[in-house]
């Protein structure tokens, strides 16, 4: 069964591998782009409808926002390589992984709402300077968030393999139950318990993912909430965002799902000293793939 399971494993990386190679990754990229601009005339039609009175063009804007942000997450970009790759690299439940990739693409939005308000009401932005500044300034910021996740993943994964190679005996005389439990022998606390110090980690790695994924709005929802301001149905706009964010998190969930199960499936076809080397290997890779793309997608844009 382990076999198979490796079998599977090996299999599905290699797919994506040979995609890439024979540059199926670009086409997969020029259908999305080509989708995003179709849904973001439609955009516009169902705006004008809005604007109108028709009663049904809400409803149509958040369908025609919703698979907007599909196609947006489908296409280039940074978030789901991010998710994806720490999904490999770290041991992580599908349900939490799925929830910080949901709570990424909610951020993202809330992003895109701060600076186009911002930019109107407190600097007085045009929208392409609004543009400008998502393009310009925020995407390589998040782009250089990514890498530098990419390059704390390999670290983490080397970090790993030097402990399992330098294994120290514990200083004898004075034995510990574990960490944060009491010590039998002076009866105080020497450093906290393995929850409170993965209720840390938790923490500041989504701090990190989401933050960098955050950083940089989405351009049509830049697009959305400008023109809603300018017809003056920003509620729309706003609900429209977060509908093309939900897009954006359909795409990204289903990354988490699929990393999670790659890394289980990886770690349960291996066992003995094998899986212990499997384990930095996987934050390793994972962490050079991560950074390879960010560093492409900032190349891209400076």
């Amino acid at each position: 069964m382990r076999n198979i399971l490796l079998g599977i494993a090996l299999f599905c990386a290699a797919s994506l591998a040979l995609f890439w190679i024979i540059g199926g990754f670009d086409q997969l990229a020029a259908w999305a782009s080509s989708g995003q601009r179709n849904f973001q005339n439609q955009m516009a039609r169902s705006l004008r409808a809005l604007r109108s009175g028709d009663a049904g063009a809400v409803i149509a804007l958040m369908g025609v926002c919703f698979a907007y942000g599909f196609f947006h997450a489908v296409g280039p970009g940074h978030g789901k390589f991010l998710i994806g790759g720490y999904g490999v690299a770290t041991r992580v439940t599908m349900w939490r992984l799925s929830g910080i990739a949901l709570l990424s693409s909610l951020a993202q939005g809330l992003s895109a709402v701060l600076l186009v308000y911002g930019g109107i009401l407190l600097l007085g932005l045009t929208r392409s300077q609004m543009v400008d500044t998502a393009e310009d300034i925020f995407a390589p910021a998040s782009y250089i968030a990514i890498a530098l996740v990419g390059l704390w993943l390999v670290i983490r994964g080397l970090r790993k393999f030097w402990r399992m190679r330098h294994v120290h005996p514990d200083t004898a005389g004075h034995s510990h139950t574990g960490h944060g439990d009491t010590c039998e022998s002076c009866g105080h606390r020497h450093g906290p318990s393995v929850e409170e110090t993965e209720n840390v980690r938790s923490l500041r790695d989504l701090i990190l993912l989401v933050g960098a994924i955050a950083i940089r709005p989405c351009t049509g929802a830049l697009f959305l909430l400008i023109l809603t301001w300018r017809f003056d149905v920003f509620g729309a706009g706003i609900a429209g965002t977060f509908a093309m964010a939900l897009g954006t998190a359909s795409v990204t969930i289903s990354i988490a799902i699929a990393a999670t199960l790659f890394r289980t499936t990886t770690l349960q076809s291996v066992s003995g000293p094998t899986a212990l080397r499997v384990v930095p290997a996987l934050k390793i890779a994972a962490g050079l793939i991560v950074g390879i793309v960010a560093v492409q997608l900032l190349l891209s844009v400076i």
